[in-house]
Parts: C-alpha cells; sequence; structure tokens
C-alpha cells in the first residue's frame, strides 16, 4: 500500500479554502500548515485525528463542489487533515462515480439512459447532445456530458442533472422531460437554487383523502413547520413519549410494518433487537440512497414532506437508543437536500432536535450524509463503509447490524418509506394500521410507476390491490408488452398475469418480487434484448468488484447478452445454457443482495417472455 504523500502535487489556495471550511484550520504542518522547528519532534493529534476519517467523504465532496474534480494535490491535502494513507483515499475518491480524479469542466450534464428515460427516448436525446456537444465525455463551452444510471426522475423521463461546481458550492439545473436543446440550455447555465423552477406534479391522486403517506404531498408547504405541524405533524412523536421506547416497539411490531426496502424484514424486530443490545452507543441510519433503476418514492416523500422524516427518524432513535441518526443520501437529489437541510435547521431551532427533544430530556440529532454515485451503497452495511469514509462495499454478515453495524456498534437501518410508515402506525394505533392491507402485508405501498403510461408518478394503494387496478390508475399503453416489477433486481410480468396481488406474498407466489415498488410498464415498440442488456450493463457499473462471483458473473452476463442480442432460437442456446449457469452462481455465492439479484430480470424475460424466441 502507498502510505508516501506527493513530493510535487500541491493544493491549490481554493482547494485548501474548500477542505478547510469543511474541517477548519490546520493546526499543525502535520496537517498541512506552514511547518515549524516543533513539528518536526512529534505529530499532533492520533488516535482523535484518526477518528476523523468520517469526514473523507464530505472533504472529497467539499472539493468537488468547489473546483469540480479532485486533483492530486487536493487529495494530498485531504489525507494529511484526516491522517488518512493516500491509497485508501484515492480508493474511495475513485470508488462513486460523481467524483473524478481526472481535470474535467466545472459543469456536468449527466443524462440518463436507463430503463425508465430508454422507454422514453434518451437515444435519441444523446443523439442530439452529441451534435451539440460532441461525443460522451467532450468538453465544450465550460462543459461535458456523460451518460449516467437511473436519477430517480423516471416520472419526467427522459431526464438530465446538471451540476456546476463554484465558489458557492454546486449549482444544479434538472431538465425532465428532457429535449437536446433544454439539456443543452440546463448544461449551459444551470439555474441558482432559489430560480429552481418547481417540478410538475409527482403525485397523481394528490389531495385524495383516502391517501396515507403522500397525504401531505402537495398540499403542504414543505418549507413550514408550522404548516407541517397543522396537517398532523409530530402527533406521533408526542403519542411516543407518552408510550416510552418499549411501548413503541410494541405498537410498531403489532402492526405487522414490514420493511419497504426490498427485503421485507418485520421492523419492530429490528428496532428490539437493536435497543437490547448493551453495546453503546448505538445509532440510526436512514437509507435514504433509493439507486434501482425505475424507483423514487422516497425523493418524492423528501421533497414534498421533509418533516415527516426527521420526525420519523426522531421516533425510531427515541426507540432504539440512538441518539445520533445519519441520513444517506444519494448524491443525484440536489432537491431533496436542499429541503432536508432547511428542515433539519429549523427542527433543531424549534427543540424538535438536538439536547432535549419537546422537552423530555431524550437528546437526538441527524446528520445528512451525501452519497456520490453508487449503487452499492443501497445496501445496509456499504453505507456503514462509505459514512466511515471508506469504500462502500458490503461486509459480511454475521454480524449484523443490529449487533455490529455503523462504528462497530449496534445500528438500526431503515430506508425512508418504512420510517414515515411510523408516523400512521402511533397516530392510528397497531390495530387500525394493520387493519389496512392483508393479513401479512399490512399497511399501504408507494408504487413509482414510469415506462409507457399516460399518468407516471408514485401512487399509493393499499396491500391487496392488484397489478391491474393501479396500471389502471396510471393509464396502460394499449399494447403492452410486459411489466417490470421491483426494478432491474426485479422480474418481469406478462400482460395476462395482471391479477397477481401487489402483495409481499402475492407477488412471491407468482414468481415475481414487489423489490422496492417500481412498477416499469414497456409496451411492443421495446426492443426487449436491448433492456436487458442495459440491466446486465448496470450491473457489471455497479459491481463493487469485491467478491468474485458478482465481480467476474456480471461481466460474463453481459457478455453473453452481446452475444445473443441480435441472434434467437438455436444459435443463442449455448449462451443461454451459459446465463443459466451464470446466474446460479452468482445467486448463490455472492456477498451482498446485488450479485444475488442481477440474474433475476435477465431470467425471468427468458422464461416468462421468451425473450431470444
Amino acid at each position: 500500500m502507498d502510505l508516501t504523500f506527493s513530493a510535487t502535487a500541491e493544493a491549490t489556495d481554493q482547494e485548501r479554502a474548500a477542505v478547510d471550511a469543511l474541517l477548519g484550520a490546520p493546526a499543525s504542518g502535520w496537517e498541512g500548515a506552514d511547518r515549524t522547528a516543533g513539528d518536526l519532534r512529534w505529530a499532533r493529534g492520533g488516535r482523535a485525528a484518526r477518528d476523523r476519517r468520517e469526514l473523507l467523504l464530505p472533504a472529497l465532496h467539499a472539493v468537488n463542489d468547489r473546483i469540480g474534480w479532485i486533483s492530486e494535490g487536493a487529495l494530498d491535502y485531504v489525507c494529511r487533515r484526516l491522517t488518512v494513507p493516500p491509497a485508501e483515499a484515492y480508493g474511495v475518491a475513485t470508488f462513486y462515480s460523481l467524483f473524478s480524479v481526472t481535470p474535467r469542466p466545472a459543469t456536468v450534464l449527466h443524462v440518463c439512459t436507463d430503463l425508465a428515460c430508454a422507454a422514453k427516448g434518451s437515444a435519441q436525446l444523446c443523439a442530439g447532445l452529441e451534435r451539440e456537444f460532441g461525443p460522451s465525455g467532450s468538453p465544450v463551452d465550460g462543459a461535458v456530458w456523460q451518460s449516467s444510471p437511473c436519477l430517480g426522475l423516471c416520472e419526467r423521463a427522459p431526464a438530465a442533472l446538471a451540476l456546476r461546481a463554484g465558489d458557492g458550492g454546486p449549482v444544479t439545473a434538472v431538465a425532465a422531460p428532457a429535449t437536446p436543446a433544454s439539456a443543452a440550455a440546463a448544461a449551459r447555465t444551470p439555474h441558482t437554487a432559489t430560480a429552481e423552477p418547481p417540478p410538475p406534479a409527482a403525485v397523481p391522486q394528490a389531495g385524495d383523502p383516502s391517501l396515507v403517506l403522500l397525504r401531505r404531498i402537495g398540499v403542504v408547504d414543505p418549507g413550514s413547520l408550522d404548516d407541517y405541524r397543522a396537517h398532523g405533524g409530530y402527533t406521533a412523536l408526542r403519542r411516543a413519549f407518552a408510550l416510552g421506547p418499549a411501548g413503541v416497539i410494541r405498537e410498531v411490531t403489532e402492526s405487522g410494518l414490514l420493511g419497504r426496502g426490498g427485503a421485507a424484514f418485520p421492523t419492530g424486530r429490528k428496532w428490539e433487537a437493536t435497543a437490547r443490545q448493551p453495546d453503546h452507543p448505538h445509532y440510526l441510519v436512514c437509507n435514504a440512497d433509493e439507486s434501482e433503476p425505475g424507483t423514487f418514492k422516497d425523493r418524492v416523500l423528501m421533497e414534498g414532506d421533509p418533516y415527516a422524516l426527521i420526525e420519523a427518524m426522531t421516533i425510531a432513535g427515541y426507540a432504539t437508543g440512538a441518539h445520533r441518526g445519519f441520513l444517506y443520501l444519494r448524491g443525484e437529489y440536489p432537491r431533496a437536500l436542499r429541503r432536508l437541510t432547511r428542515a433539519v435547521v429549523r427542527a433543531r431551532a424549534r427543540g424538535l432536535l438536538g439536547p432535549d427533544v419537546l422537552g423530555q430530556g431524550f437528546a437526538f440529532d441527524i446528520e445528512i450524509r451525501r452519497g456520490a454515485g453508487a449503487y452499492i451503497c443501497g445496501e445496509e452495511t456499504a453505507i456503514f463503509n462509505s459514512i466511515e469514509g471508506r469504500r462502500g462495499e458490503p461486509r459480511s454478515k454475521p454480524p449484523f447490524p443490529v449487533e455490529q453495524g455503523l462504528f462497530g456498534k449496534p445500528t438500526a437501518v431503515n430506508n425512508v418509506e418504512t420510517l414515515v410508515n411510523v408516523l400512521p402506525v402511533l397516530e392510528r394505533g397497531a390495530a387500525a394500521y394493520a387493519a389496512t392491507g392483508t393479513a401479512s402485508s399490512s399497511g399501504t405501498k408507494l408504487f413509482c410507476v414510469s415506462g409507457q403510461v399516460a399518468r407516471p408518478g408514485v401512487y399509493e394503494l393499499p396491500f391487496g390491490a392488484t397489478l391491474g387496478e393501479l396500471l389502471d390508475l396510471a393509464g396502460p399503453p394499449e399494447r403492452l408488452r410486459a411489466v417490470l416489477l421491483g426494478g432491474a433486481a426485479g422480474g418481469f410480468v406478462r400482460p395476462d398475469e395482471l391479477a397477481v396481488p401487489l402483495t409481499f406474498e402475492g407477488t412471491r407466489a407468482a414468481g415475481a418480487t414487489l423489490g422496492s415498488g417500481v412498477v416499469l410498464v414497456l409496451d411492443d415498440t421495446v426492443e426487449l434484448p436491448r433492456a436487458l442488456l442495459r440491466i446486465a450493463e448496470f450491473f457489471r457499473d455497479e459491481s463493487c468488484g469485491q467478491c468474485v462471483p458478482c465481480r467476474v458473473g456480471t461481466v460474463r452476463q453481459e457478455e453473453a447478452l452481446h452475444r445473443i442480442k441480435d441472434r434467437t432460437g438455436a444459435a443463442a442456446a449455448d449462451d443461454i445454457a451459459l446465463l443459466r449457469e451464470v446466474g446460479r452462481a452468482m445467486r448463490d455465492a455472492s456477498i451482498c443482495g446485488l450479485g444475488q439479484t442481477a440474474w433475476n430480470a435477465v431470467e425471468s424475460a427468458i422464461d416468462r417472455l421468451g425473450a431470444f424466441e
């Protein structure tokens, strides 16, 4: 491992200022200040300096936000400030797609080419940008464009996101639905944070009195704490304090609330297991890194009802004995970042976060940590490594997060939708909450409907509604080809299978999965082999490379799909057999869910849709 600093590369004044704004001025020459005679005798900091490694990702963001890329000198300076070996910091900086360690313009236009956007014409958008700017990666007029995995803007596909670095932090612009002209304009003149126009409605059901999780979206001002409280906000937290931590866990357990991130683990059991651990401190992590292609429900919740998430995290912290919560937010959500940051500040100022929440003697605060473009960081243990300043690679289990999670301490991890579900559980009571849905899937579920439908967006339905009923709300195409449930890690459903009930047990019995709630609708104009190839490319790109079955298997899967994309029948038989063998190996031997599910959609397309017949 290279433990030496660069002898020639120096950080510029601007790069140093960006890092110092986050970490404070360096105290000694060991940290990057001017050397003195005393500095040569001993190093200051020791363990205290090493414990600041968790600031590595924010420090890299600070440089990237100011300059647009991370130079060798800037990385060297960050390493000195945090006493991180340069080889390890380089490994972190190169792990995330939003960072660059090679020079590039200050403005980067990310153009989504994933499934939902591909179904709505991202290929034509990219062709237009090639005419405007040249090939992907070619700098023109201080900007560069590049293809990107899902940006979480699927209801407005095709989508593009412009990020411009600068002294005041990154300035952003969204073009969605994007045309070559609007995407080019976004790259050349990003909006300021205050001038960004409001997005079109992402909740077609907005205003429907039957809504539970989405009832405030489009109704309350997301920036107003008073408006949130006037519409029932902080009722659940007050009841939590009345019940006590054990009472809260009992209510959540009796409600039957299952995790909404895809694994469907009982939330009450997770909280109880964390709360009873004797080791302290305990931590709470909100997984807001929804990077599954086709998923955008958590973004809609965070942008439209940010205080609900803050209240829910506070309840979860109280129940599990955690006094510090981390909200790990994907880096492609600038609007959610701004709104959540303001909401945290205002909640803290009003005594709803901090050393004495609501005067109850309970201390809890939230720190927002931005991801930087890595699908694998949606895996719960990869989040821990990312927050701790390491590559976002999953950890082997056991030990499980409730025993040894963030910083090696007991940790409860839940995604945004799961946490927000806790509010109606406490507001209505466990029995009333469980009365909605089915015996095994209680409550309501958010579905991200995109693709070739008339009204894409986030829909909320009680568990037990059928796929056909959901599509009727969204306006299905006349010639439906297939529906992808669960995203790239999910599976396809045929047009004659729309009666499948949208429950965890119903989709499982039908050989499908709810996953994160993706419902991607494809008509017969979609070239299915090309869609499968895009899924394979996605998993190959996003594999962290830590374990052989996934690192090699995702490459072999993509190679085989390239070979058979333009062939059918007997000519493709050998490669289909190879796909099955590789898929089984990934499913059985991969460390985490990425490799274990990378074959799911391809397998279902072959077996259920006859993709290569």
